[in-house]
């Protein structure tokens, strides 16, 4: 990943600004592109948007007309992009007026199907978060569905790599407008995305989310029941019963049984098999939303459950069926696993299984 942001990119900054800028010469930019080993990512983002200031020597009004102008080249495109975001707001900001940060704006915008300013735009919504999504609300109608899935992707509470925003976070409800305007849009990414978003609203206001959720399911089609059933997967994990209920799932008396194991003991590289069945006790059909847990050794010792998607069943009255899973085991720069006792456990709707213990052997 670091790479998307290298030697090459760097390099055809340059070519493009200079072709653009009346600037034949980036001296900064040419030095920072030498020196962005070992940096990851978003630091080597942040060293390219300093250089970019420091070669466009003026304000952001400058900064703006030359990023503008060089939106004509189609080089001018992907990763390279996210540092003229970052320097463009931090040039607005700099700047402090009203005009400079409602332009800054409106240049993430016209960047965004280049390649999302979903990065940039977090400080602007720092600096003054109701401005902003005055702005961005309107960009929910915008024709082009990079702009309108920027509009919900850039607000996420939770936005991967991306810094917080105090103000979202404290007013998980201050969003929900641009997701109303958006559930229901013609662009699977846009769904996508505000699905995500409300995802990231439920840890810290499930009421509210499933409130929502509601709101939508209200509405006719498919596009509303996947965007709910995405939006609202965390709940349903956590067992949580008014998203249950909401997506349809039976509160009536499910079984199921302790997880049937292959082996009892997985050595890394591996996988762990697993058998289970569910029984539905109740005199009406039951709609079954089946997760299991995975205990996992943490390197003191502890235990740490994470949940999986089994599958989703309906069962007639009385019927019993039968759930096969294979579940992976192998070192992963997200998870690192550690010798010891580990367990597993199937949910349905929220019941527990009994676990099943078995032995991981690095």
């Amino acid at each position: 990943m670091n790479d998307l942001l290298g030697p090459s990119a760097v390099a055809q900054l340059r070519t493009s600004l200079a072709g653009a800028a009346d600037q034949p010469v980036w001296p900064a930019l040419e030095e920072a592109g030498g020196r962005l080993e070992p940096l990851a990512l978003r630091a080597r983002a942040g060293l390219l948007a300093t250089a970019l200031m420091e070669d466009l020597n003026g304000g952001y009004e400058r900064a703006a007309a030359v990023f503008r102008s060089t939106l004509a080249d189609d080089g001018f495109t992907g990763w390279i992009l996210w540092p003229v975001g970052e320097a463009a707001v931090t040039l607005a900001l700099q700047d402090g007026s009203q005009r400079a940060f409602d332009d800054a704006l409106a240049l993430l915008a016209e960047l965004t199907p280049r390649m999302s300013s979903e990065f940039a735009i977090r400080r602007l919504l720092i600096q003054d978060l109701d401005r902003a999504l005055d702005a961005i609300r309107g960009w929910t109608a915008h024709p082009d569905e990079h702009v309108r899935r920027l509009a919900s992707e850039g607000t996420r509470p939770y936005l991967p790599w991306a810094v917080r925003v105090p103000g979202i976070v404290a007013r998980p409800a201050a969003t929900l407008p641009i997701l109303d305007d958006l559930y229901l849009d013609e662009s699977e990414t846009v769904r996508r995305s505000v699905a995500n978003h409300l995802n990231d609203l439920s840890r810290h206001d499930a009421a509210e989310t499933v409130a929502t959720a509601e709101r939508w399911r209200k509405a006719s089609g498919d596009r509303a029941a996947w965007v709910t059933r995405h939006g609202l997967r965390t709940l349903v994990k956590k067992a949580d019963p008014d998203a249950l209920a909401t997506l349809g799932f039976s509160s009536g008396a499910v079984a199921v049984s302790a997880p049937q194991l292959d082996h009892s003991v997985v050595r890394l590289p591996g996988e762990l098999g697993f058998a289970v069945e569910l029984r539905n006790d109740a005199a009406e059909p039951a709609r079954v939303a089946l997760d299991y847990v995975v205990h996992y050794v943490k390197a003191n010792g502890s235990l740490a459950p994470k949940v999986f998607k089994l599958a989703v069943a309906d069962l007639a009255p009385g019927e019993v069926r039968r759930f096969r899973k294979k579940h992976g085991f192998r070192q992963m720069t997200t998870r690192v696993h550690y010798a010891g006792r580990h367990s597993v456990q199937v949910q349905a709707n929220g019941t527990l299984s009994p676990h099943a213990g078995f032995d991981v052997l690095l």
